[in-house]
């Protein structure tokens, strides 16, 4: 594989920022609605319950489970192929929660008590689109992937199966893995799991050509 330049290097993380942005202000919107946790999160909330209940660990808390399991995926890849291992992986385990936590403080309003039921789905759904979109473009900035879309897309490409349905067999592994451990499901869990990867899918040509373009544009041409 050739090697990218620094500038490219630099370029391809700042798109990668960018749809990490954008696919967070989905997941905030979707954890606003409150109907469900994703399918990741599932998974963390069953691990961290279960493994609370064996140990008695207070150390042991939601986030710092997440950041295990990140790191566990990221080490399975390490000695499987270290290929999709890349500085924006790392950037996007670390750069989640506090990208939510901002949008939290500004989208909170949105989400009042007693909120219909419908309204909540409504946003809920908005949130998993939003995700999806920005969650193509930090896949096609090449530079690195969230969990989900990491072991997605690699067993897409070992596979040669469509991205959009590895997608959704593994946020329902996540899933069922999760709730058998005695994490939390809900109506948000099943939109999320059975939505974002067909979605996803519509959208990853169309923002492959738009990462191209901006490539093309801010980089010197190769001789």
């Amino acid at each position: 594989m050739k090697k990218r330049s620094y500038q490219e290097t630099a370029l391809r993380i700042l798109i990668l920022l960018v749809g990490l942005t954008i696919a967070h202000l989905g997941v905030t919107l979707f954890l606003l609605a409150d109907l469900g946790a994703d399918p990741f999160n599932v998974l963390v909330q069953g691990v961290y319950r279960t493994s609370s209940a064996l140990t008695g660990w207070s150390i042991l808390t939601h986030g710092r489970i997440h950041i295990i399991l990140c790191f566990v995926i990221i080490l399975i890849l390490l000695f499987a192929d270290r290929s999709y291992i890349k500085a924006g992986t790392i950037l996007c385990m670390i750069c989640g929660g506090p990208i939510i936590d901002f949008f939290t403080i500004f989208l909170a309003p949105l989400f009042p008590e007693n909120s219909p039921l419908l309204y909540k789905i409504f946003m809920l759904a908005l949130g998993c689109v939003i995700l999806a979109y920005g969650m193509t473009i930090v896949i096609k900035s090449d530079a690195g992937t969230g969990p989900n879309d990491l072991v997605a897309v690699v067993i897409s490409d070992k596979s040669h199966k469509p991205f959009s349905i590895v997608r959704i067999v593994v946020d329902a592994t996540f899933v069922l893995v999760g709730f058998l451990l005695g994490g939390a499901i809900g109506i948000g869990t099943i939109i999320c799991a059975g939505c974002v990867g067909p979605v996803a899918g519509v959208f990853l040509p169309f923002n492959e050509k738009i990462v191209q373009n901006i490539l093309r544009k801010f980089l010197p041409a190769k001789q």
